[in-house]
């Protein structure tokens, strides 16, 4: 996909307000410096997923934001909820853009959050696997069937059902295999330079 491009720098006040902890993450030339849509909905499923794993996740997010010192992002549980509202497939979806900074803070803390779940995420994909292999329902393992029900009922309850996107997820069969998808998206996080390169996969085919 062919897509015009800005690589205009950011402006200097941006630049000194920007957490440093952000810089590790580089500028995709994207058009007007303000996320597509492909990338606001991949980074509010995975914090969806996040949400799915471990209970409190939402309070995991906002003391991970203190924890980072990205207070002057995210400023408080509206700010949060506003940004992940830009996933096109909300029910609250606003049309409001998302800055390639917010972007970046929401996948530092995802990052940052998979790292301290990985041996639980580990587990989940191999218990997978392994039922997988075996042709066991992955309901009779607690572990796993709570997360897929946990990731269910967030999406159906969030998600605007009206929307070609979410239709796309009307089987139980196809919101597991989103949530395992989500699973080794998470797990590919973890690795050496691994929020480097999911970062950079959020604009796959949005820049030239």
């Amino acid at each position: 996909m062919s897509a015009s491009v800005s690589v205009t720098p950011l402006d200097s006040t941006t630049v000194q307000s920007q957490p440093t902890i952000l810089d590790i993450l580089p500028n995709p030339p994207v058009q007007e410096r303000a996320c597509p849509h492909r990338t606001r909905l991949q980074i509010d499923l995975i914090l969806l997923a996040i949400e799915a794993l471990e209970l409190g996740g939402s309070e995991s997010i906002l003391a991970v934001v203190q924890e980072l010192e990205l207070q002057g992002i995210i400023k408080n549980r509206v700010n949060l909820w506003r940004m992940r509202s830009t996933n096109p497939l909300r029910r609250s979806h606003t049309r409001r853009p998302l800055s390639l900074v917010e972007a970046k803070a929401l996948v530092v803390i995802a990052s940052c959050l998979a790292r301290r779940l990985t041996v639980a995420i580990r587990q989940l994909l191999l218990t997978y696997q392994q039922m997988s292999e075996k042709q066991i329902p992955l309901e009779q393992n607690l572990r796993l069937s709570n997360y897929l029900d946990r990731f269910k009922a967030h999406f159906r309850s969030r998600m605007n059902p009206r929307r070609s996107g979410v239709a796309a997820y009307s089987s139980a069969e196809k919101l597991d295999e989103l949530a395992l998808n989500l699973l080794g998206q998470l797990l590919f996080c973890t690795g050496t330079a691994g929020m480097q390169r999911f970062w950079i996969s959020l604009f796959d085919g949005e820049v030239e």
